[in-house]
Parts: C-alpha cells; structure tokens; sequence
C-alpha cells in the first residue's frame, strides 16, 4: 500500500543531449497530471502520461522536464542580405544630407533582424527516447519513496484500528448495565416523587423495557467491530485501497454518532468521544493513501 506524497527525480543523456525529469507528487482524489514541458516539446505529454498511467493510480502529479542540447553545430547563423542593404542605403542618404556615414560592417551586424540564428532540425524519437529513461527512473524514486511513506501511514492506521476495537470492546460491556442504571434512577425519581407509594413494578418493567430497545446500540457495535475487521482485512491485501477506506470510515463515524446519539450514558459518551478522535486521525491518514 503506497502514500500519495513523494518525489522522483531521472536523468537520460546520449547523443550529446540530457533530459531531466522530476516529479513531486501529493494527494488527490484521482489521478491528476501536470506537465511543463520545454517549449515545443508537446509531443511527449502522450508518451511520458502512459508510462506514469502503468504505475500510479492516484495523486497529482506534477512533472518538470529539462532540455539541455549540447550538439556541436546545432545553430546557424544567417544573414538577412536584403535588410543589411536597406540599412547601408539610408546610411547613403544620411550622408547626402551632411551627415556623416561611419557605418561599418560590424554596425550592421548589430542591427535588428539582420543576422537569423536558427537552430538544427532535432530528431524527436532520440528526444523522447531520452525521456521515457528520464521519466521511467523518476518513477522508481517516487514509488521507492511513496512505498516507504505508505508502510509508515499502514502502521499508523493499524494501530489505530487496534485502539478503536479496544474501546468498542469497552462499550459494549458497559452496555448492558445502562438500563440497569435506568432502572435504579427510574425508581429513586419515582419513589421520591410518590413519596412512599408501592411502585408499580410492571408499569416500571415496561418502562425500562422501552427505553432499553430505544437506546440498544447491539447492531452499531457489531457494524462498528466488523468495519474495523475490514479495514484490518482491506490493509492485509494491499491493493490501492484508498478509496475503500476512505468509505470504510465514513461508515465507522456513522456508527459510532448513531452509539453517542441513542446512548443515555455518561461513560458510553465518554467512549464515544475517544473513538470519534481516532477516526478522525484514521481519516486524515487514509487521505493520503493510494
């Protein structure tokens, strides 16, 4: 199981030309790509998104590409004869005016437009040869790294989880002695308020029966301990399972506000708080998981 957050750097050179590609890469709810590419190189965006399509799922991903050409006569340079004649004719009509003419080849050279560099045809397939090396080395930094970060977050969660069914395990002893403490109270506020009245034990029965079926919190707890159990069992395959336990725990929360809602228990509510606490940490980890 891997994070999302890392970072990934590969560097291909040959043919007297060097490409670098970095990656960082954070949390996303799908796969998101970036790119910034040198200046005419589009054409590697559908290439270079395959290969990172093969090993990521999820994140985004922002990917830094670097060109460096260092061919021997990779540049010419040309002059614009038409343009440096036009320049040496007014040159010829200042004069005829009174100006001086001191204009000199070098001058000209200096003129705007008269010298054109342009750069040699590149050949695409060497470009994207190298950067397909340069990007398959910076995925195996970024999923070494994100591997590692993954391993840390899965201990984490685990033993999380591990806390979450210790307390749930507390609840649900404490369970059963909640309509006992209904009833102990029930009587005393009842006695009280008769003063000295023979109760009327089955209407009391009754009424402990009703609220102990109003407040029963059996089946969020049996949920409760088999979402842990699944988590534990989605953590074990060790597939991308973000998704899946980022559902898991919407479920967990949902169960354990439904025990806080119908529980009439100060300790229960107590236990409560506890386990919304490590869902919340369980959840902000899930987040940046794959």
């Amino acid at each position: 199981m891997n994070s999302m957050t890392g970072y990934g750097k590969g560097v291909a050179e040959g043919a007297q030309r060097r490409i670098t590609v970095e990656i960082k890469s954070v949390n996303h709810r799908y796969l998101d790509l970036l790119f910034k590419l040198p200046r005419g190189f589009s054409f590697l965006e559908d290439s270079l998104r395959k290969l990172i399509q093969k090993t990521v799922q999820r994140g985004h991903l922002d990917i830094y590409c670097t060109y460096e050409d260092n061919r021997e006569g990779k540049s010419t340079v040309r002059l614009d004869s038409i343009l440096a004649n036009e320049y040496r004719e007014m040159a010829a009509e200042l004069a005829s005016m009174g100006f001086l003419n001191d204009m000199t080849a070098s001058q000209v050279m200096k003129m705007p437009e008269v010298l054109l560099t342009k750069g040699a045809e590149d050949d695409e397939e060497e470009i994207k040869e190298l950067a397909e090396r340069a990007m398959s080395d910076a995925l195996k930094m970024l999923s070494d790294m994100r591997e590692r970060e993954g391993k840390a977050l899965v201990k984490d969660i685990l033993s999380k989880l591990d806390g979450m069914e210790t307390l749930t395990a507390e609840v649900k002893s404490r369970a059963p002695l909640v309509a006992d403490d209904f009833k102990t109270r029930l009587t005393a506020k009842i006695t009280d308020a008769l003063s000295g009245v023979q109760l009327d034990e089955a209407r009391l029965l009754n009424e402990v029966a009703f609220f102990v079926d109003r407040a029963s919190i059996d089946e969020e707890i049996t949920r409760l301990t088999s979402h842990i159990a699944q988590g534990r069992k989605i953590i074990a395959e060790n597939n991308s399972a973000g998704r899946k336990l980022d559902f898991l725990v919407q479920e967990m929360n949902r169960e354990v506000n439904t025990i806080g809602s119908k529980s009439n228990d100060l300790t229960i509510t107590q236990k409560v708080l506890e386990l919304k606490g490590e869902i919340e940490k369980v959840r902000e980890q899930v987040q940046n998981i794959e």
